[in-house]
């Protein structure tokens, strides 16, 4: 059997093999049944000559057979690439080609964004329309039995890139070669931040997101069950929590807003007793809706700093956070953090490690030794670790004199809305496509729900005019080729885009005004 799955298959002498490990709207999946799917997959993959190290990509929504890919791959060595499932065609296929993986899996729901992408490919089953499923099929005729040579798999997630393409972040910590149970040592640690052993995680975010991924899939190699809900809605999300009597849940600030603003009739139902831990990170929280979620929640409100590249860097409890806000906590046990001032053109101003309250750069190191590079982008992987031995976000901060860290801006370039990480520089490739445009710039401008919208400066080629026409089809034309959420929000026009005598583009121009009125920079 699958190694990872044993404890729950022959823990308390088999009787939790009947219990439910995966939940959706479409039904539950025992642990016993997912151990032998999970087998089944395994012998699949390996039918098509997947070797550790090499890749396998899944295009699907939060639904049973994506974790059942997730544990597959966590088995085999090999890493599993999670497409985001509002991609457009042509960054589907991106992904796909630029991570060269070799099988993928395929949500019907969202089966035409992968149509015409020569691999071999598994639809999962059809609930809405019906039909057969090329995976169902393929798990049917292959064999139970438990595989030989288990090792450790992972994840390769794409995070989107400041020059244009998403990247691939390929970490050191699944390096392979190692037993699956090495990610048992990984699921203790989470007990130490507050997830409860055998709870029961509610994922109500995407899977393809680094923190999602991590916050259901460890708690699940330590025990939990895990209730997936399709699509966040907050009036369901309550109602799941105190249905499935739900331990450990992950939020971004987003759904905090979205929470606060449910109906009161599905607010004054909710009980929430069941909640030990309530995780939230991704993007900066208003201080207000923060006081708001721990007045309703309680102590159990948790904030972490983190990102696809380096894990979760720091923590810090709502007990804490009164006493320190603003502050994403101390940084763990397991990291070292230094603050490196700079210029305004990003040249080093003194030593590496500034005095408390000084802002500056934060660069970050690993003290078990895992690291990131970019795949394919060795310049991007160097430019992110421009301190030996040390990586840094982008993000500007300080310590305080208890060693609390703040954070107090980031790198301009990157958008940050609904908890999801935009950079322009790929929106501004396609719009520069468009034969209006001439020039053009894309910022984050203040949203009250989703913390930052994405807008968009532009400059027109000659003899262009901006009306509601010209707009649609520079909207259309961005569709086209991006994601919805990447698509902007407004449009600015601008008779000449401000540029430095080098020809660098001085954004903080027209981003400022947007942000001094809303009272903050980040």
């Amino acid at each position: 059997m699958a190694k990872l799955l044993q404890k729950m298959v022959n823990g308390d002498e088999g009787r939790r093999a009947a219990e439910p490990a995966l939940t959706d709207r479409h039904g539950v999946t025992s642990w016993g049944d997912l151990d032998r799917r999970v087998n089944r997959l395994i012998h699949v993959l390996r039918s098509h000559g997947v070797q550790p190290g090499e890749r396998v990509a899944v295009l699907s929504g939060n639904r049973r057979e994506a974790f059942e890919v997730i544990q597959a791959v966590a088995h085999s060595g090999i890493l599993l690439v999670p497409i985001n499932w509002h991609f457009a065609p042509d960054e589907v296929r991106y992904v796909v080609e630029n991570s060269e993986s070799k099988v993928l899996f395929v949500d019907p729901t969202y089966g035409g964004a992968a149509d015409g992408i020569d691999l071999p490919r598994y639809d999962f089953v059809d609930h809405d329309r019906g039909g057969g499923s090329t995976y169902e099929d393929a798990l049917a005729a292959a064999s139970d039995a438990e595989p030989d040579d288990q090792q450790m798999g992972g994840v390769m997630f794409y995070t989107s890139g400041t020059t244009g393409r998403p990247k691939g972040v390929k970490n050191t910590a699944f390096a392979g070669g190692v037993p699956p149970e090495v990610y048992e040592l990984m699921a203790a640690g989470m007990v130490n931040i507050g997830f409860p052993s055998d709870g029961r995680t509610l994922l109500c975010g995407p899977h393809y997101h680094s923190a999602q991924w991590a916050f259901s899939f460890f708690p699940m190699i330590g025990g939990s069950s895990i209730v997936l809900q399709e699509k966040f809605v907050p009036e369901e999300t309550l109602r799941l929590i105190d249905e499935h009597a739900i331990t450990n849940v992950h939020l971004v600030p987003t759904q905090f807003v979205r929470l606060l603003r449910a109906d009161d009739a599905a607010k004054a139902a909710f009980s929430g007793a069941s909640l030990q831990l309530v995780l939230h990170g991704a993007a900066p929280c208003s201080p207000q809706v923060k006081r708001q979620m721990i007045e309703w929640w309680g102590p159990k409100v948790t904030e972490y700093y983190g990102a696809t590249e380096g894990g979760v860097v720091s923590m810090i409890t709502a007990e804490e956070w009164l006493r320190k806000p603003g502050s994403v906590g101390k940084p763990m046990a397991t990291y070292l953090v230094r603050i490196q001032p700079e210029d305004d053109d990003g040249a080093a101003v003194g030593d590496t490690g500034a005095e408390p309250f000084v802002p500056g750069t934060i660069h970050i190191r690993n003290l078990m030794g895992t690291d990131f590079e970019y795949l394919g982008e060795p310049e991007k992987t160097k430019d992110a670790h421009r301190l030996e031995g040390m990586f840094t976000l982008g993000d500007i901060g300080y310590l305080d004199d208890d060693g609390y860290l703040f954070l107090s801006d980031r790198k301009i370039d990157m958008i940050i809305s609904g908890g999801v990480n935009i950079y322009p520089a790929e929106i501004e490739g396609v719009l520069a496509g468009h034969p209006a445009i001439v020039d053009v710039a894309v910022f984050g401008i203040p949203d009250e729900e989703f913390g930052e919208q994405v807008k968009a400066a532009v400059q027109l080629a000659p003899g262009s005019t901006w009306d509601a026409d010209t707009e649609a089809s520079v909207v259309a034309h961005a569709r086209e080729h991006l994601a919805g959420y990447k698509v902007p929000r407004s449009f600015d026009v601008v008779e000449t885009m401000p540029r430095s005598e080098a020809g660098k583009l001085v954004k903080r121009q027209l981003r400022n005004p947007y942000w001094e009125a809303a009272g903050r920079s980040i």
